[in-house]
């Protein structure tokens, strides 16, 4: 049985966006769970749009994302081998010279137009057995009469009449294959066997079928997957929010939150929502595959990179939360934030919320903001004296873990005859700046006896 091969093949004219993440994870898993290869190839070919900066950042995207390449090709390196294969059809017949400028086929599309027929070329160099010479292309002798189709794996036959396709251009008056010539024949010769791709290439691969045809080459199977929409049912675009999967990671998602909720775009498994790396390896087939486009739910996404923060090890999030921190110009020591992040797993649904929520922690003491309405209501003549009072406890503590904190304020309270919320606040408050915090023992302990004190001690001036 031949092996199966899969390909991801982006052009490098912008990030890796979230239509083709999801693509790449879907090629990528059909190659894992068939023991099949996977083939990166970054179609470089248009030179004018394509950047070595938007190369890194898809490299740089499905490294992110976990999903390892078995090859790695640039388009623009083959054009010697694809115009190999232009010749090839040439030489069988399946192609030939034309002499037509473009301003010669625009008219023969207007005249076409305005007679109601299909735009397109009108074959006038099909039969002249012209050889090569200047501002010469070369076109596909494209079939005449019957259709030209397939069994697509997500939308099952599609099928275009013949005489509504066209004898396109294969290779350009300058030299240069055309994109169906370079996909194809890079298809062929990386033994690629199967294709997914998002369905805005479905009119494209009946161009690409009749080359197969040309070459006398095996087809792959193909499958075109609908597009993601947004809350508006408008295909994704930047006005939806974050579409690079680069600015994803820079807010503080997950890889496996991200993947995970990209496969759920458009493949299921009845009621199944979370999958691990390996059970999307063992489960990911085809025949799941939706042919209904997906709505991108940020809050769906949030939810799961929620669920993902809270099953990862403090030690893992606290590495990737120390260039949130750095961005922030405050020095973070990784065992130390490992020690917090506890506190804010089970609230945060980014790291650069945990960031945000954390920050205060890292702060030089004088640079701590307060929050001056909860100042006002908290930080009063009534609440200084308990505040003087515990820090003055707090200072003679032997040992400042949580434990001993708790003690500590269970018998402050018992022995004035207190609340523990008539502390609470106006202790947070002078701690934090803000009114809301992880649990007050536990981030006491955190702060640690130095910053608890200074921070009591500058709340009593205000």
């Amino acid at each position: 049985m031949k092996r199966m091969v899969t390909r991801f093949a982006p052009s490098p004219t912008g990030y890796l966006h979230v239509g083709g993440a999801r693509t790449a994870i879907f090629n990528w898993l059909l190659a894992r769970h068939n023991q099949g290869r996977f083939i990166l190839r970054i179609e470089d070919t248009d030179r004018e749009r394509s950047t070595p900066e938007a190369t890194q950042a898809i490299l740089d995207g499905m490294s992110w994302l976990g999903l390892d390449w078995d090859e790695l090709h640039y388009q623009s390196q083959r054009a010697e081998l694809h115009n190999e294969y232009i010749d090839r059809m040439v030489a069988s017949g399946h192609a030939y010279w034309c002499s037509c400028t473009p301003q010669q086929v625009d008219a023969m599309r207007e005249k076409a137009t305005a007679e109601g027929r299909k735009p397109k070329y009108d074959l006038t160099c099909r039969e002249r057995g012209l050889g090569p010479g200047p501002g010469r292309c070369v076109r596909l002798k494209a079939p005449l009469v019957g259709s030209t189709g397939w069994t697509d794996l997500v939308k099952g036959h599609i099928a275009f009449p013949n005489e509504e396709l066209d004898d396109l251009v294969l290779r350009r008056s300058d030299g240069s294959p055309i994109y169906n010539v370079a996909v194809v024949v890079d298809d062929i010769t990386m033994g690629v066997t199967t294709i997914i791709r998002g369905d805005d290439h479905v009119s494209n691969t009946p161009k690409q079928i009749l080359i197969y045809q040309a070459l006398g080459a095996e087809m792959p199977e193909f499958g075109h997957v609908p597009m993601i929409l947004g809350p508006d049912k408008k295909k994704l675009s930047k006005r939806h929010g974050a579409t690079s999967v680069v600015q994803y990671q820079d807010e503080g998602y997950l890889p496996e939150a991200m993947v995970n909720y990209l496969l759920r775009l458009g493949w299921s498994l009845g009621d199944k929502e979370i999958f691990s790396r390996q059970e999307m390896v063992e489960l990911f087939t085809t025949a799941n595959l939706g042919s209904s486009p997906a709505v991108f739910d940020q809050k769906k996404l949030n939810a799961l990179n929620a669920h993902y923060i809270k099953e990862s090890v403090p030690e893992r999030l606290a590495g990737l939360l120390l260039p949130f921190f750095a961005a922030k110009n405050l020095a973070a020591d990784a065992a130390y934030v490992a020690r917090i992040v506890p506190m804010f797993q089970p609230r945060a649904q980014t790291l650069k919320e945990m960031a945000d929520k954390a920050e205060f922690f890292l702060l030089d003491d004088a640079a701590l903001e307060y929050d001056q309405a909860a100042v006002q209501k908290f930080i009063t003549e009534g609440t200084k004296p308990h505040l003087a009072a515990i820090r003055e406890g707090l200072a003679g503590l032997p040992d400042f873990s949580e434990s001993a904190v708790e003690g500590l304020l269970n018998a402050y309270v018992a022995e004035k005859g207190v609340s523990f919320k008539d502390i609470a606040q106006p202790l947070r408050v002078a701690l934090t700046g803000k009114t809301a915090s992880p649990g007050l023992h536990e981030t006491i302990a955190a702060l640690g006896r130095d910053k608890v004190l200074n921070r009591l001690e500058q709340a009593l001036k205000l």
